[in-house]
This record gives structure tokens, C-alpha cells and sequence, in this order.
């Protein structure tokens, strides 16, 4: 294999337009483009994943041998067209910090490997903004164009918390603590029954460990999230230290600190537990947004004993059919695939969601090493290889591992039914699934709460003596 560096011999009049998402733009030797599937999907992460294949013709590649992608159709089966003189395949070109892999198969003789630096990306192309607004023809044809993320950001904030500012919250209890800041219990200076959750990330903590797109997209996703069995963000706060996340707030305590004090769950309750997940996983899996988080401290009960996914700085919007290579969640939870760098999608919710199970009926979740990599380990080697306590019914061992699958094909709820057929397992043989979602059923642990600031039911936690340094680098700008 040899390597050119692109920029080299290319201008910004040769490059010409890309189109994005699993799109082919084939160019006439007359210099027309025209889209060879479909209308254009607008700029995404990369300029191309894997199945995205750009045709121009260009005196710089001269006659090159066809490219095979795994799952995907050799390049030599198209290159019959009378309209296509050359190809490329464009691999891997990244408009984001964060690092991924790819792997590619050239068929003999080989390939040549065209190479561009990002600045000269950025000089012929554009940087990931300049892609984001531009037009692609989509006024042309008449067709809507999807708001900015801005734009959906300042609709979905009620008008009820539109004129609510910092200096209106006034802080009552701590609830959490972590790596990332604090979560804290505050209420409204001018109406003590109105109170909050306010989640406060420092600043310098997200540069330090580059999560500021996770931050960006667990807001995204947050706000614009409409089911009970998530919690709602209702407004975003930022200033020198920290950026604040203002949300429902669920008295009821975390799911974690209830099974810590009971041990373990009977059938019915982790079956309404998983009920819950499950309504969430649904609306999640609707709108194209994977979770990759799932465990018992993530889950919160609220105030009647129903439960609410939160925390989504690992969730991602990847849309239908398409897949992901970021390797993050905790280790306990983390589906063979996404160890592998296999590439992952909503499947490894599924995967979860067994482990979830496996953990609220022993206590414990079955893939546990002294270490992460010990742990993944033992995950390699397959839900078939733990041996399952007698306290997990016949029936639960069956659901938990159809769930946790090596395959992801092969997992309950990835088929043509989806959530539907975990829904007809016979493990939730007789529940009320329209009575959780109209929230008519009483939940198995329903919690004491006294009043709307009434904070028992969380472990109590110092005062925060540590002040983070400012962090004005600019980044959360539009936060």
C-alpha cells in the first residue's frame, strides 16, 4: 500500500461537494454531481464511515484498483458505470478530537492511501460548523430543513423556567457527588415548593478529560426528551467555574442505594425495574439515541416509586441502522462488542439490560474481575460460562441470557419486533405494561417522602470545600 497525502495535488475547486451518510455522489466528467441515493443527510461526525463512497474524477489517482469494505459491495461491482472514471474511498476523516479506528480490506493488487491533515481539511472542506450550515440543495427541493441544535435547544426550554436565573436557586442538600462536581437540592428563592435537582460540572474537570461533546450531547438529548421514564432537563446554566444542568428532581433516592439496603430484588420488583428501563430504552431506541450507561446508580426513583433513567454523558444519537466505535460505560455493563471495537449500536442496551436483571435479582452483576480488563476478560468468555444462584427463577436466567447474546444480531429485541418481544417474554408473562405507562399501577417500593424539599432518602454528603479554578477557554459558549 502506498500513501499520497491528498492535499498535494488537489484544490478546493477539485474537491468540489461531499455529501454525507451513506451517500454515494457520483461525478460526470462534465463536472455535474448528482446523488446516487437519495437527498442529502447533512453533515454527521465523519466525512465517511465505512459504506461511504466518493466518485470524482481527478488526474491525481489515475487508474486505482477497487476497495472492499467489510458488509459492504466491492467497489469493482460499480465501476462499470459509463458516468464513473475514477474512485475513492474515504476512510476515517475525523472532524472531531476524539480518536477512532476502522478497518478496511483491499482486494489484490492493492490500494493507494490518500491522506489529508486536518488543517488542510479544514482550508479546502470546512470545519465541522461551516458543514453543519451549509445547504445541501435541501432548498432546492423544497424539502425542511432540521433546526440547528440551538434552535431545538430554545424551544424545548419551557416558558415556565425561561426567566429563572442562578441567583433565583437557592441550595437546600447535597445528593450526590462525583468525579464531575456535585448534584444538589435546590429550590426557588421566591417559592419554597418548587425544587430542583442541580447538577453542577466543573469546568476544568471536562477539558481536563475532553468530555465537552459528551457534555454537549447529554444536554441535547436531555432537553429534548419527553417521556415520563427519563428525567427532564428543564434548563442549562454556565458561568467561570462550572456548567449547571437544572432537572426533575426524584425524591425517591437512587434505584442503587434501595438494592444496596435490601441485598437483593424479588421477581416482581426488578420486573417493574425493568419495565421502567425498558419504556425508556423504547422511546430512546425510537429517536435513534443509544443509552451505554445503564446501571442501578443512573436509575431514580421518584417520589411515587417510578423510575427514571438520568445521567446521559455516554448517550449518543446515532440514528437507525447505523453504528458507533466509541469505547466508554462502566466495565460490569460493557457488551463484548463495544470491548472488541466491533462497532456497536442500540443492541448493547439489550446487552445491558440482562446484566441490569442478573444484578437487581443477586445483588451483584455476573461479569465482576479485580480490575476492568480482568473483568472484560471474563465477559469474552460468555454469559454461558456463569454459573446462576438458584434465586434466579428458571424463566429470569432464560430472559437474561437471550439478552446478553455474544451476537448483537441475536439478542431479544433486536429482530423485526423489537422491544416487543422482551415485552412477550414469558418473564413478564401477566404484567401491566399500559398501567406503567399510564402510571395507574402502584409500584413494588413506594418511598416515605414528607415534603417537596425532603432529601432522607439520599446519603448525606459533606460540604463542598473545593473550589475549582476558572476555566474561560470558551468552550461552552452556546451551553
Amino acid at each position: 500500500m502506498t500513501v499520497t497525502p491528498l492535499a498535494s495535488g488537489l484544490s478546493s475547486e477539485a474537491i468540489r461537494e461531499i455529501w454525507f451518510g451513506h451517500v454515494r455522489l457520483k461525478v460526470h466528467p462534465t463536472g455535474h454531481a448528482d446523488d446516487a441515493c437519495g437527498a442529502g443527510k447533512g453533515a454527521k461526525d465523519s466525512v465517511a464511515g465505512l459504506s461511504q463512497q466518493l466518485y470524482r474524477s481527478s488526474p491525481l489517482i489515475g487508474s486505482m484498483p477497487s476497495l472492499a469494505l467489510p458488509g459492504h459491495t466491492p467497489a469493482s461491482s460499480v465501476q462499470n458505470s459509463s458516468h464513473l472514471s475514477r474512485e475513492i474511498v474515504v476512510c476515517s476523516v475525523q472532524l472531531r478530537d476524539d480518536r477512532r479506528t476502522a478497518s478496511c480490506i483491499a482486494l489484490p493488487p492493492g490500494v493507494e492511501c490518500l491522506t489529508i491533515d486536518r488543517e488542510s481539511f479544514n482550508q479546502l472542506i470546512g470545519d465541522l460548523n461551516e458543514l453543519r450550515n451549509k445547504d445541501y440543495g435541501d432548498r432546492a427541493r423544497g424539502a425542511q430543513r432540521v433546526s440547528s441544535d440551538l434552535q431545538a435547544q430554545s424551544s424545548a426550554i419551557s416558558k415556565e423556567f425561561e426567566n429563572i436565573t442562578l441567583h433565583d436557586l437557592e441550595l437546600v442538600a447535597t445528593l450526590g457527588v462525583g468525579g464531575f462536581g456535585r448534584v444538589e437540592l435546590v429550590q426557588l428563592t421566591h417559592d419554597k415548593n418548587r425544587t430542583y435537582a442541580l447538577k453542577c460540572m466543573k469546568k476544568k474537570h471536562i477539558v481536563d478529560t475532553r468530555q465537552q461533546e459528551h457534555v454537549f450531547s447529554e444536554k441535547t438529548i436531555m432537553l429534548e426528551a419527553k417521556t415520563p421514564f427519563v428525567v427532564r432537563l428543564y434548563k442549562t446554566f454556565k458561568d467561570r467555574k462550572y456548567v449547571y444542568m437544572l432537572m426533575e428532581l426524584c425524591l425517591g433516592g437512587e434505584l442503587w442505594t434501595i438494592l444496596r439496603d435490601k441485598s437483593c430484588f424479588d421477581d416482581l420488583t426488578a420486573r417493574f425495574c425493568v419495565g421502567c428501563v425498558l419504556e425508556a430504552f423504547h422511546y430512546l431506541h425510537s429517536k435513534g439515541i443509544i443509552y451505554r450507561d445503564l446501571k442501578p446508580e443512573n436509575l431514580l426513583v421518584d417520589s411515587e416509586g417510578f423510575i427514571k433513567l438520568v445521567d446521559f454523558g455516554f448517550a449518543k444519537k446515532i440514528g437507525v441502522g447505523r453504528k458507533t466505535w466509541t469505547f466508554c460505560g462502566t466495565p460490569e455493563y460493557v457488551s463484548p462488542e463495544v470491548i472488541l471495537n466491533k462497532g456497536h449500536d442500540h443492541s448493547a442496551d439489550y446487552w445491558s439490560l440482562g446484566i441490569l436483571m442478573y444484578e437487581l435479582l443477586t445483588g451483584t452483576p455476573p461479569f465482576t474481575g479485580a480490575d476492568p480488563m480482568k473483568t472484560y476478560n471474563i465477559i469474552l468468555k460468555g454469559i454461558d460460562a456463569i454459573e446462576f444462584p438458584k434465586k434466579i427463577s428458571r424463566t429470569a436466567s432464560l430472559l437474561i441470557k437471550k439478552l446478553c447474546r455474544d451476537n448483537p444480531a441475536e439478542r431479544l429485541g433486536y429482530g423485526k419486533n423489537g422491544i416487543i418481544d422482551i415485552k412477550k417474554n414469558k418473564w413478564f408473562q401477566g404484567f401491566d405494561w399500559d398501567g406503567l405507562i399510564n402510571r395507574t399501577i402502584i409500584p413494588p417500593i413506594v418511598p416515605k417522602v414528607k415534603g417537596p424539599a425532603d432529601f432522607s432518602n439520599f446519603d448525606s454528603y459533606p460540604l463542598d470545600k473545593d473550589i475549582p479554578p476558572d476555566e474561560t477557554s470558551g468552550w461552552d459558549h452556546d451551553f
